[in-house]
């Protein structure tokens, strides 16, 4: 049997590697060096072609790194590393908490050290030759030390809490496992932006003015109890913009990347804005984190079914049963399920950002949200014409072109807002 699910194993990873390189060669049937009839009034000529050739070198570096891992995970299957590093974490303890603590460290921290090299190419090479990159070795330094002691502090906490769990709750580990988990999720979302983004970047409550009065405004005019009005210094890595809405009830605040406010009219930046405010008053956040606990219920009750059986470890070449070896083996499993699940949650969140959208073009202006919308596509170099499978796929939020005609039809009939 074990036999039996190691070759189930190795077709999952190949399925899904072949999967991936279909729908990028998909995409790339799009390309086109000359500026398309659509895209016209978007990108001017030469700064579509830049978008091309960006869209080519992340494309190329794309395609190395994940077969370079493909072929890492199928050597390391085929020579039981899994099983290997299981011998080194028991050579160290008997304590079988600290046993798949230190398994899952080693694989965490061995996988990241490796990856240094694509991530420091990926920044300082490919973001660099296209303008983005503001970052320097000190802060990549300094963001890579602290994600590791983030790592250990809070996913160790966490992880050797499920673990005693599993250990000692018997049949019931993963509901109670559940509780558990859900309450992290709510705690992270309501204390994520004051708790864990200082740590990487500096928040400053907007400052009065134009600006902060317009924000003001549309929220008093929308119901909309709004205290919270950060700008983060996103500049300070990427000249790339954003923003966004974090936390729950009194918690609740948008942050304003100061790219974003850079490169935007403040009628622009209300219009992007109204289009958060639009998800949280159509109670998308909510009902994210909902399906979202959903979700992690149903995935723990299945691990609850199976995690048990040796079987699990025994396909990764381990000689007997334990939680952490189980647990991966599970998850290699688990892959085609989540693969529909994450394709399940990116319909719905793409019919929320209609909804959104229609929020802030209705109550707010559809023509201004239809230039952010452009203005933020073209200074990041976006991709305008994906392919519609590959967007099936991957894409949480609709094309830009779909929502712009969708803007543009709340235009026509409500043509006072534009």
């Amino acid at each position: 049997m074990a036999e039996i699910l190691f070759i189930i194993i190795i077709a999952f990873i190949v399925a899904d590697y072949f999967l991936d390189q279909w729908l990028n060669y998909l995409n790339s049937l799009y390309w086109s060096n000359e500026l398309p009839e659509e895209l016209k009034g978007i990108y001017d000529a030469e700064k579509y072609l830049k978008s091309q050739n960006y869209m080519k070198a992340k494309h190329k570096f794309g395609f190395l790194t994940s077969s370079l891992s493909f072929i890492f995970i199928l050597v390391f299957l085929y020579f039981k590393g899994f099983a290997f590093i299981d011998d080194i974490a028991r050579s160290y303890t008997s304590d079988i908490t600290l046993i798949s603590l230190i398994f899952f460290g080693i694989l965490g921290f061995a996988g990241d050290i490796l990856s240094i090299p694509f991530q420091l190419y990926d920044q300082f090479v490919i973001e660099q030759k296209f303008g983005f990159n503001k970052m320097n070795w000190k802060i990549f330094i300094m963001d890579k030390l602290k994600s590791w002691l983030l790592a250990i502090i809070i996913g160790g906490v966490l992880l050797s809490l499920i673990i005693w769990l599993y250990n000692n709750i018997g049949d019931y580990f993963w509901l109670v496992a559940w509780i558990v988990i859900t309450f992290f999720m709510i705690f992270m979302t309501m204390f994520y932006s004051s708790l864990i983004v200082p740590l990487f970047n500096k928040q400053t409550p907007l400052e009065d003015g134009e600006l902060r009065n317009a924000i003001k405004a549309f929220a008093d005019k929308t119901g909309f109890k709004l205290d919270n009005i950060f700008v983060i210094d996103g500049s300070k890595r990427s000249t790339k913009a954003n923003a966004y809405f974090s936390g729950l009830g009194s918690k609740k605040r948008i942050v304003l990347y100061d790219t974003l406010i850079k490169d935007h009219t403040t009628e622009e930046l209300v219009a992007v804005l109204a289009h958060e405010i639009g998800h949280y008053k159509m109670k998308h956040t909510l009902k994210g984190m909902v399906m979202s606990v959903v979700q992690t219920g149903i995935m723990l009750y299945i691990i609850s079914l199976f995690i048990g059986n040796p079987v699990l470890s025994q396909a990764l070449g381990a000689k007997q049963g334990s939680f952490h070896m189980g647990i991966l083996a599970f998850g290699l499993l688990y892959s085609p399920l989540s693969l529909l699940l994450g394709i399940g949650m990116n319909i719905i969140s793409r019919k929320n950002e209609y909804q959104a959208d229609r929020f802030a073009g209705i109550n707010y202006s559809a023509k201004a949200l239809q230039d952010a919308l452009k203005k933020l596509s073209v200074n990041n170099l976006s991709n305008l014409r994906p392919h519609p499978v590959y967007v099936f796929f991957h894409y949480s939020h609709p094309p830009l072109l779909q929502r712009l005609k969708a803007l543009e039809e709340i235009c026509l009939h409500t043509i006072l807002l534009c």
